[in-house]
């Protein structure tokens, strides 16, 4: 199955009155390139997520959220009350000392932000939430896999109708050949009586064919063919096949290069353009291929 290396993926598991959420977002990359954003308290759980992200997904730029969304209002900040105090009685004897009027809003936050008035208490994380990361991983990787599987498909079937195309417009050179080997003879011949040349004719007759032999692209189309039919090959049998289609390419545009340079003739050129410009979107396309 093809998959696409683009895509997004939610999973959610819920424990303790908290919602545990985790996002998976995916784009090409020749490499796996995973990124993990977590809280620091349960960093216990990045190992066996990187491992389970790594398995599932191969390959791409992979960005992983963790948020958690918590079911009640309680909070873990505590107002130390008896701190609290204390710094409100010690500020009060200051400002009357010193005949100070102090705003209570200003007297309010001063106090607020001395040393111990609010404690946090740091709760241990429980195994259950542990585990609860890791099945939200599993869910998220699941369903970016689903989207990647769906995308893949519109994938092949854009390239392989290219890759007809290909050959739909290697098979209309044909029909040209024989026109420009008469348009290259008769070049030959018009260059030569504009130089006023005496020549042997039989000569010229096997020098003519000796550089038509070397113009000849019967090769280059042979090969052009092969690597079309292997590039379907490979699309249809081949699980993880984005790197092997990437070389196939690069060998349909060595014998479309060849062709080019060997045409000397303009409507063979125009389709060999045509060829270029199709297997330039291929090109493209592969890279999104896992």
């Amino acid at each position: 199955m093809i998959k696409s290396m683009t895509g997004f993926g939610k999973g959610e598991a819920t424990v303790d009155d908290k919602k545990i959420r985790v996002e998976l977002r995916s784009l090409n990359s020749k490499q796996l390139d995973l990124s993990v954003k977590l809280p620091g308290k349960y960093r216990a759980a990045e190992a066996e997520m990187r491992s389970i992200i790594t398995r599932e997904l191969q390959r791409g730029k992979v960005d992983c959220f963790v948020s958690f969304e918590a079911a009640t209002a309680e909070t873990s900040a505590h107002i130390n009350r008896e701190a609290f105090k204390a710094y409100a009685k010690e500020l009060r004897e200051v400002c009357a000392e010193n005949a100070v009027i102090a705003d209570s809003d200003y007297f309010l936050k001063a106090i607020l932000r001395m040393p111990d008035v609010i404690t946090s208490e740091e709760r241990e994380v429980s195994e259950a939430e542990l585990a609860a990361i890791i099945e939200a991983t599993k869910a998220a990787c699941a369903e970016l896999n689903n989207f990647r599987i769906k995308e893949g498909a519109i994938l092949i079937a854009d390239l392989l109708g290219r890759i007809d195309l290909i050959e739909k417009y290697r098979h209309e050179v044909e029909q040209f050949e024989g026109a420009r080997v008469e348009t290259i003879k008769n070049r030959i011949r018009e260059n030569i009586e504009k130089l006023q040349l005496e020549v042997d004719n039989n000569r010229l007759e096997q020098e003519m064919i000796f550089y038509i032999e070397k113009l000849d692209i019967t090769e280059e189309k042979v090969r052009l063919d092969n690597h079309c039919n292997y590039f379907r090959e490979v699309a249809a049998e081949e699980e993880a096949p984005g790197r092997k289609l990437g070389f196939i390419a690069q060998e349909l545009g060595r014998e479309i290069n060849t062709m080019g340079s060997k045409s000397n003739e303009a409507n063979m050129q125009r389709l060999v353009v045509k060829m270029k410009d199709e297997l330039e979107k291929i090109k493209e396309q592969v890279l999104n291929i896992l």
